[in-house]
């Protein structure tokens, strides 16, 4: 139901964008064409005699609303939007068989899209239950993957029984590959290149880079058989050259034998891989092309010509091909491909054990978490000037604004999920573009058929038409294309013969630009660009006063620097409203207590407030000042949005002046001090001088600096109290030690046992001289 509504919202927006446009940035353009292609507002007026006599033509492009103002009937507008239409939308499957299966709709629709605007669509998707499979086995065959090779040899029938547990249509092949068979990758003297693995008892044949052994088939004795024929080689480095055998398999279709259907690439592996750029260390060096290169064995013959594939090739081909790799590697070198299928779209990686006896799991479940993962992508480069956004409605999430694709994870079997594609164009596009829409690892697509609303159809052309004096040009969306010989916006004047055809658009004999600059001189009279006008184009009908930013405060048109005001309003910019709404409370015109003026109430002496309600002489002066003294000084309080009108006191702000009981000290609407002095003179003028430090900030200020200095005091106070604490401590620390050091001493008496360490002899012949 909520996606039923969303639709519904969507299909609305969309059929109501010719009428929402905004006025941006439409200006004047001399022809329908240009009109149309410079911005989305843009609309072009064909009525004949639309535009005044002394005006260009360029005039009759604008918002479609400023052209009915100007009186254009909207059948004469030529204001084209885009268009989408689907031309193919076969319904999604219920009960799906394997033969005729739609899980994508709808798969064809055209699209006009006019530069600036935004077309969307709806792609829905559900995942059908038994989709048909294609798997290709691609397997490691150098010399340390000999046991993996006797269990690859026995799988064929487990891995097409696992498969059918999922699909009733699958088809397995099989392929190998070992390196570039030159120097340094693998060994070629005569012995090693018939024998390389390192044992002469065990079956080994000739390094080669990648061989086709067997078609896609269902078929499980025969995969079995043909892998059976297969031995190991060998190779000098720890690194395969896998990448050329993806390659291949990926661009030889027709060898391979893929459908149009779910394509997995199963790549074995216990090695590293060779990448674009080491080929040259075998003298390799042409970039790979991406083209088929097996010969009539399987054998890809050129790998001794074109160089590894990058990484970035390697996932393009793969993206086109609507090929998803399953990765299936041994443990020591999972970290490594699980980097490389962050860079490749729809692939994953699964741990190998060292003889491969998990590999019919590990495709399982790899293929198991590739197909809930829905991916909406375009699969071709945008033409230029369109740009694709995608919103994913997935049931529980939502995600919107993505550029590269949109995606839904963890979708299950018979869900059906949505995906908003809006699309948008700067530029006008030539002819018709092909644009396909994919879901990765499906064969189906949705082919758009893309194009630009650039011209328009105005179906008014009439050549030699009397509109244009009498036959002398073709007519257009309204306007003459003249003929050769006369000129003119009506065709009406001949080519001038004189010297000088332009002296009637210059004033006087001045030699400054024709018609000031601000229009094209034809027959000899001045055609006004737009917001000019008079005879020469003197008059600017930009010039008026502002209000709020506006001109003529969007309240009436300028003409030749003079606002003409809408009915309801007058002044020099049209800003005084003679609408009276705004001054009446209680059905009384300013409480009786004042005028209305532009639709805001002047008071009388003595009365206060927006509708002139409170008495003013009914408080003290301190209480009848109050506002007037915030709102002046400050732009607060209840009169802010009325103070000039309401407030006519002189009011000065002062910094700090001498403060006394003369004084005023209120609470403003903040709470704050407001602290001002009311003085009358003898003429009955009013002057407020307001306390600017003490209105506003003093208090504030003195409740900050409280603050600070409570939280010095108190940190000093704990400090000196932990000092105090930790002296007392230690002194009593100190005395336990010496109490300590005295008991350990014991009770000192005479040892006859003891003697001493050294003994002393006295030499009675020596003597000192």
């Amino acid at each position: 139901m909520r996606w039923t509504l969303k639709l519904w919202l969507l299909f609305l927006l969309t059929a109501m964008a010719c009428v929402q446009k905004t006025a941006g940035s439409c200006q004047p353009r001399p022809s329908c064409h240009e009109c149309i292609r410079s911005h989305p507002s843009c609309a072009w007026c064909k009525q004949l005699d639309f535009v005044p006599a002394d005006e260009s033509d360029a005039g009759r492009c604008a918002t479609r609303l400023e052209l009915k103002r100007r009186g254009c009937l909207p059948s004469e507008v030529m204001d084209p939007c885009g268009k989408q239409h689907i031309l193919e939308d076969r319904p999604l499957s219920e009960n799906p068989q394997h033969e005729n299966i739609t899980q994508l709709a709808p798969q064809r629709i055209s699209l006009q899209i006019r530069p600036g605007e935004e077309q969307s669509f709806t792609v829905r998707f559900r995942r059908a239950e038994g989709y048909p499979v294609d798997l290709y086995y691609l397997m490691d065959l150098s010399h340390s993957m000999k046991d993996d090779l006797e269990n690859i040899r026995r799988l064929g029938s487990d891995l097409l029984a696992a498969l059918r547990n999922i699909t009733t249509s699958v088809k397995i092949g099989f392929g190998s590959f070992v390196d570039k068979t030159v120097l340094p990758y693998v060994s070629t003297s005569p012995a090693k290149w018939l024998h390389p693995c390192p044992s002469a008892n065990e079956p080994c044949q000739s390094p080669f880079s990648y061989r086709h052994v067997l078609a896609l088939t269902d078929n499980a004795s025969e995969f079995e058989s043909r892998v059976s024929q297969q031995f190991v080689s060998g190779n000098l480095d720890t690194a395969e050259g896998g990448f050329d055998a993806i390659m291949q398999v990926a661009a030889c279709k027709e060898q391979i034998g893929w459908r149009d259907v779910t394509r997995l690439l199963v790549f074995t592996s216990d090695g590293t891989f060779h990448m674009a750029g080491d080929g040259k260390l075998g003298g390799v060096y042409l970039p790979n092309d991406g083209h088929c290169h097996l010969d009539e064995n399987g054998l890809y013959t050129e790998s001794h010509l074109y160089d590894y594939p990058s990484v970035g090739h390697l996932a393009e081909v793969l993206s086109k091909s609507n090929i998803q790799p399953i990765f299936a590697v041994t443990g020591p070198r999972l970290l490594m491909y699980e980097e490389l299928s962050k860079l490749i779209p729809k692939s994953a990686v699964g741990e190998l054990k060292e003889d491969s006896s998990n590999v019919v799991q590990l495709i399982t479940d790899a293929y198991k978490s590739l197909s809930s993962t829905v991916n909406l992508e375009h699969s071709s480069d945008l033409p230029p000037g369109i740009s694709i956004a995608y919103d994913s409605h997935c049931g529980d999430s939502e995600t919107f604004g993505r550029t590269q694709g949109g995606e839904c994870s963890g979708v299950h079997i018979n869900q059906l999920v949505q995906f908003t594609v809006r699309i948008n164009a700067t530029t006008c596009l030539p002819g018709t573009q092909d644009l396909a829409l994919r879901v990765l690892g499906v064969g189906e697509e949705l082919r758009v058929q893309l194009s630009t609303v650039c011209e328009c159809q105005c179906g008014d052309v009439k050549p030699y038409a009397p509109h244009c004096s009498g036959g002398h040009g073709n007519l257009t969306c309204g306007v003459c294309s003249c003929l050769e010989g006369h000129r003119g916006r009506l065709c009406e004047c001949k080519q001038e013969d004189h010297d000088d055809p332009e002296a009637g658009c210059r004033d006087g004999n001045s030699t400054g630009p024709v018609c000031s600059g601000k229009g094209q001189c034809v027959c000899g009279k001045c055609q006004c660009h737009t917001h000019a006008s008079g005879p020469l184009c003197k008059c600017d009908d930009t010039g008026c006063e502002r209000h709020n930013g506006e001109l003529c405060a969007g309240n009436g048109q300028c003409r030749c620097g003079i606002c003409e005001c809408q009915s309801n309003y007058t002044g020099g910019a049209c800003d005084c409203s003679l609408d009276t709404s705004g001054c009446l409370k209680e059905g009384a015109a300013c409480s009786g207590h004042g005028r209305c003026v532009c639709n805001r109430c002047q008071c009388e002496a003595g009365w206060l407030g927006s509708h002139c309600s409170h008495c003013a002489e009914c408080r003290t002066p301190c209480e009848q000042h109050r506002d007037c003294a915030e709102c002046k000084a400050f732009r607060t309080g209840p009169l802010h949005g009325n103070c000039s009108v309401s407030c006519n006191q002189t009011t000065r702000v002062l910094s700090a002046p001498t403060v006394d009981e003369r004084w005023c000290k209120m609470t403003a609407e903040d709470g704050s001090l407001l602290i001002y002095l009311v003085e009358e003179d003898e003429t009955g003028d009013i002057t407020l001088t307001v306390n600017s430090q003490e209105g506003t900030t003093d208090q504030t200020f003195k409740l900050v600096l409280g603050l600070v200095l409570g939280l010095v005091i108190a940190g000093l106070f704990l400090m000196g109290l932990y000092r105090i604490v930790v002296d007392s401590w230690d002194r009593r620390e100190v005395k336990h030690f010496e109490e300590e050091c005295i008991r350990a001493r014991g009770n000192e008496v005479n040892n006859p046992l003891f003697r001493r360490a050294t003994t002393t002899v006295i030499n009675p012949k020596y003597s000192k001289d």
